[in-house]
């Protein structure tokens, strides 16, 4: 069977998708900045390029920023939103706390439960936050028991994919397969109109990370705090013979190696003098810098003070003590305002009162050996060892940008809590029962909250995501593309071509393969846009129903189980948990490639094809 090349167009398309993924897939470039790479592109290249269609119309370069008004992308912002306002009100505190008990009284059926509801909740509320408040909550359970969390934390963040693979509206990924499908002429899925495959594949999830997963994970203990030195904050006060007085800030701190940091200098009693470089030291002055206990005798010694720690000089009988400051975990969540920015700029004494200890990511010696501890880029699911005041640690757990990982049960709770379940149960009704689309309950149900004060405007914008805005914008853009040049025909051409000969359903088996196979790679939002219309022309080209060929496409895209890069919330307790990369390939693959085997039979007796 020929094959003739496709048009410039559809070719150019081709390799742009081809570079988009490349992008995709490299950490160091944000998703948000590719995908606007891949959005000026195309809008460039046909304004420069003008295509007609066979039908004789002109493809408009700016019909590329229609994902921005897509009703997908509304309805993903809008749940997140929804699922956010759950969270701080605490409609789901009752479960987080019902969990924590009963992992008290029965460890091995605790996990059953803990899984299945997990799954559940997944199924109707981004999976992010369920991550978020699970964690904490199973790490205690490890804290009081003396067992590692890898046997639980990894079973119950792949759990949460499988749940949201289960109706329309359980990732940005469903939801964005079932509109692309839409808009091309496929009949529309209702909420539960794949509830049946993917509760199969569900109930063998469950049993496999429930009974096998925790035998496969190697112990894992996460990490830092016996390899880091505490911090102290002392007074280095500076009498008349000290070599440093008549010198400036600058030539003091020379003398420390350039490694002391001022954060005051105090000059009398009430009186204090902005640490600029340029300040010279008077006797009396009272330098407060903090550091480890020996680095704190070394900087006295070298500036000729004297160590004091309040109005007690430091010595063999008054050593420096702690005072209310502790040590913790904490993990940068995937919404917070800190990803994307460098630790040096990222003010986290002043803004949350944390001084940072260490760092802890996959792979993260290859940046900070180049660029330094400062200058490193913090990404979801960092987790920083930290020292702050309880007060400080307590008031963090209110916010949204970082999460303790301490194992305390601190849930949010408030009058609000049943406003805001009643709210989502009233979004998910209506577009279950077709009343309204899910795009326009949801903006409702938004609005909803921000009249009855479940949420603030600001706690709503802390909910959205610029990168799922510009990946899910981008991927559109590249699936129009696709289309209208005909690119995904001739993809769809060449799968067909390479698989001539076996059976239909073993065709779809290999378009969910290969779906899974990038997800794992590349953004799944990105791997479901693209793949939808080239599931559709294969479907049109088979002559069979395209159902169960979009389907395919939505379950493959979630399978993002067998690398911690292919989902956001693997990274969050990846590193939380301490795993390596190995550990998410021996119990994440196996669990991908028993779900393909699951969801094709299913879809294929389903559909019988």
């Amino acid at each position: 069977m020929s094959l003739a090349l496709p048009n410039y167009h559809a070719l150019g398309v081709l390799l742009l998708v081809l570079l988009a993924l490349v992008l995709f897939s490299r950490d160091r470039i944000p998703l948000e900045t590719s995908s606007l790479v891949v959005l000026a592109i195309l809008t460039i290249g046909f304004q420069v390029f003008p295509y007609v269609g066979p039908d004789g119309r002109e493809l408009s370069p700016t019909d590329f920023y229609a994902g921005f008004g897509h009703q997908a992308l509304i309805a993903v912002c809008s749940l997140m939103i929804l699922g956010h306002g759950l969270i701080r009100s605490g409609a789901l505190e009752p479960v987080g706390r019902g969990l924590a008990i009963s992992w008290r009284k029965a460890p091995a059926l605790s996990m059953l439960a803990t899984l299945l509801v997990c799954a559940v909740l997944s199924a109707f509320i981004n999976n992010t936050p369920i991550v978020v408040m699970l964690l904490p909550i199973l790490i205690g359970v490890a804290m009081r028991t003396g067992q590692s969390p890898s046997g639980m934390l990894l079973p119950v963040g792949l759990i949460s994919i499988v749940g949201g693979m289960s109706t329309t509206i359980g990732t940005s990924t469903n939801l964005l397969v079932v509109s692309v499908a839409a808009d091309m002429g496929v009949a529309p899925f209702r909420m539960f109109d794949f509830i049946v495959p993917a509760a199969i594949a569900g109930t063998v999830s469950v049993l496999y990370l429930w009974l096998i997963a925790p035998r496969l994970i190697p112990e894992r203990q996460a990490p830092m705090q016996s390899t880091v030195k505490r911090l102290y904050t002392a007074q280095i006060r500076l009498g008349k013979s000290s070599e440093v007085v008549g010198k400036t800030l600058a030539e003091a701190i020379d003398r420390s190696g350039g490694n002391m940091k001022v954060e005051k200098i105090q000059r009398g009693p009430g009186v204090f003098v902005t640490p600029l470089p340029d300040v010279a030291l008077k006797a009396g002055d009272r330098i407060t810098t903090t550091a480890t206990r020996d680095n704190l005798r070394e900087y006295a010694h070298l500036l000729g003070g004297r160590l004091f720690s309040g109005d007690v000089e430091v010595d063999d009988a008054h050593p420096l003590g702690p005072g209310d400051q502790k040590i913790a975990e904490v993990a940068v969540t995937p919404q917070s305002r800190l990803v994307g920015s460098r630790i040096s700029e990222a003010r986290l004494l002043s803004r949350y009162g944390l001084r940072l200890l260490a760092l802890h990511r996959y792979n993260r010696e290859d940046q900070t050996r180049s660029t330094g501890l400062d200058n490193t880029v913090l990404r979801s699911g960092d987790v920083l060892l930290v020292q702050s005041p309880s007060s400080r640690l307590n008031q963090l757990k209110e916010g949204g940008d970082l999460l303790v990982l301490d194992g305390s049960v601190n849930l949010p709770k408030t009058s609000k809590a049943p406003i805001a379940l009643g709210i989502m149960v009233l979004v998910v009704a209506i577009a279950a029962f077709g009343i309204l689309p899910i795009a326009i309950s949801a903006v409702a149900g938004v609005l909803a909250m921000l009249l009855t004060r479940c949420l603030n405007w600001k706690e709503a914008m802390n909910a959205l995501s610029i990168q799922v805005v510009m990946i899910i914008v981008a991927s559109l853009a590249m699936g129009a593309a696709l289309m209208r040049t005909g690119g995904a025909d001739w993809i769809a051409q060449i799968f067909l071509s390479l698989s001539f000969g076996i059976p239909s359903w073993a065709i779809l088996g290999l378009l969910m393969l290969s779906m899974a196979a990038l997800t794992n790679v590349v953004s799944n939002n990105a791997a479901a846009v693209i793949g939808t219309p080239i599931a559709i022309s294969l479907a049109q080209q088979l002559m069979l129903p395209a159902e169960p060929f979009v389907l395919a496409v939505l379950f493959g895209s979630n399978l993002s189980f067998a690398t911690p890069m292919a989902y956001q919330t693997n990274l969050l307790v990846m590193n939380a948990g301490g795993y390596k990369f190995n550990d998410f390939v021996r119990v994440g693959l196996p669990l991908m490639l028993v779900l393909w085997v699951v969801l094709t039979l299913t879809l294929a007796y389903a559909y019988q094809i």
